[in-house]
């Protein structure tokens, strides 16, 4: 999908070259013309230079980003304040420096349907009208789709998990090698990506954290067998438009879906798809109602601005999850909602929960609070209300990966695994930590069998 639309990219610039040569021959008579061309491009160039944001000249127009309903361009983004926040978010363990090991690109095979790739461009621009996200996988067991879903992630360097990352050679050094294991042979994985990976904007004033990585190190998520970004959370817009723009494209360029913001809110608030060969399509949603003010750090997307898909007004979300079940789809729903480290669940999500189940969401799975929060069932829809954090801090936590079977009928298995955050790596609990991890989901979660597997029924 990517490789098509870089094509039509390259192919408007092309386009544009051409006509530039055609002009200029036509021109090419005499000699008196050409000193006169000659100069009106001097002039011309002396007075047309674009700047980059940092100063720098360049000759051509910036690249503009794709997007799903319309035209959108990228906007000059603003330096980058002077150095990095020096508090962890939970501990003081700091390091500003990045070291990424590049990985390996998705394997699944992506297209886009339901809108057209065209090759029309305008000054430099190719669009996608009316697109959606759907990719098409082999799974492992041609009876069900295996889904694993986990809790906050940070790759800030400025933070601590950044420099253990660096320290201990990539994502082998800081996961368990069970845990690791599990992500990567899911059909599908999703985490919470907590921050924007861009090198532009400056940190919204008055925010207490805000978090940014290097574009590369979405590669990491690679490494970790990640296919799907939630990004439809209170940090995504962290660094103002730009950076929101620079981690639509540093997420598509790694090959990882993501889902809870673009450009618009057609692109923000578009679920990704997944078919199966024996015919099975899972629809994830991703929305926030965190920042429940008129006007929030992390700004909403619009009809034609970028943000986050807000869902305080959930009519929006509840239109999505009604289109997905009318295509067939088990329809998953990440959201971000809760208030953070509190155990119990707030007036939001008893209000959204019924709500959304509603609308034909078949599995809740939520985030934000970062610390674990009670599963239960809303009339026969499971509703895990909090996954915590997974890789976010050095802090000692208890966490977990919760991996789903969707079967062709649309029934399904859920199953919690134990884990452990601690000194910036997460790694699977095992037999009295793995115990108290399961009894503790026991006691939060009243009228929910969790058996000594993790198996939750």
């Amino acid at each position: 999908m990517k490789k098509v639309l870089r094509n039509n990219r390259s192919k408007g610039r092309k386009v544009q070259n051409k006509g530039a040569i055609s002009i200029v021959a036509v021109f090419v008579g005499t000699f008196f013309l050409t000193i006169t061309i000659g100069a009106l491009v001097l002039a011309g160039m002396a007075y047309g230079g674009n700047d980059d944001s940092d100063g720098s000249e360049t000759s051509e127009e910036p690249v503009k980003r794709i997007t799903f309903s319309e035209k959108i361009t990228d906007s000059d983004g603003d330096q980058a304040a002077d150095g990095e926040d020096t508090l962890d978010a939970g501990d003081a363990d700091l390091e500003a420096e990045t070291g990424v090991d590049a990985g390996e690109e998705n394997s699944e095979d992506a297209s886009v349907s339901e809108g057209e790739i065209t090759d029309d461009t305008v000054e430099g621009e190719t669009y996608i009208s009316g697109a959606k996200w759907e990719y098409s996988i082999q799974t492992a067991n041609p009876d069900c789709m295996r889904l694993a879903f986990a809790g906050d992630i940070l790759f800030d360097p400025g933070y601590a998990i950044m420099n253990s990352i660096r320290q201990k050679g990539g994502v082998e050094g800081v996961f368990g090698s069970g845990l690791l294991a599990d992500m990567r042979n899911a059909d599908v994985m999703v985490v919470n990506n907590e921050f924007p990976y861009s090198n532009r904007g400056v940190p919204t004033e008055g925010k207490t954290f805000t978090f940014r990585a290097d574009p590369s190190s979405a590669n990491l998520l690679n490494d970790m067998g990640v296919d799907v970004a939630t990004i439809a959370n209170n940090h995504t817009y962290d660094y103002g438009e730009s950076a929101l723009l620079d981690t639509l494209d540093a997420l598509d360029n790694a090959g990882v879906a993501r889902i809870g913001a673009g450009a618009n809110i057609e692109e923000a608030s578009n679920p990704v798809y997944y078919n199966a060969e024996n015919g099975l399509k899972v629809a994830i949603i991703a929305a926030t109602e965190i920042e429940r003010l008129d006007n929030p750090d992390t700004k909403g997307a619009t009809e034609n601005s970028p943000g986050v898909f807000r869902c305080l007004d959930i009519s929006r979300l509840q239109s999505r999850i009604r289109e997905a079940k009318a295509e067939g789809a088990f329809v998953i729903v990440c959201i971000h909602w809760g208030t953070e480290n509190q155990e119990e669940i707030d007036w939001w999500q008893q209000k959204q929960g019924p709500e959304i189940v509603e609308a034909g969401a078949d599995l809740i799975v939520g985030g934000h609070p970062h610390i674990l929060q009670k599963i239960g069932y809303i009339g026969s829809v499971p509703v895990v209300y909090s996954l915590g954090n997974y890789l976010f801090n050095s802090k000692t936590l208890d966490t977990g990966l919760l991996q789903v079977e969707v079967h062709n009928d649309h029934s399904m298995n859920l199953r919690f695994v134990p884990a452990i955050q601690s000194g910036c790596t997460v790694y699977e609990a095992t037999d009295v930590e793995k115990a108290r991890i399961l009894q503790h989901l026991r006691d939060i979660s009243p009228g929910v069998s969790i058996d000594e597997d993790g198996n939750i029924q």
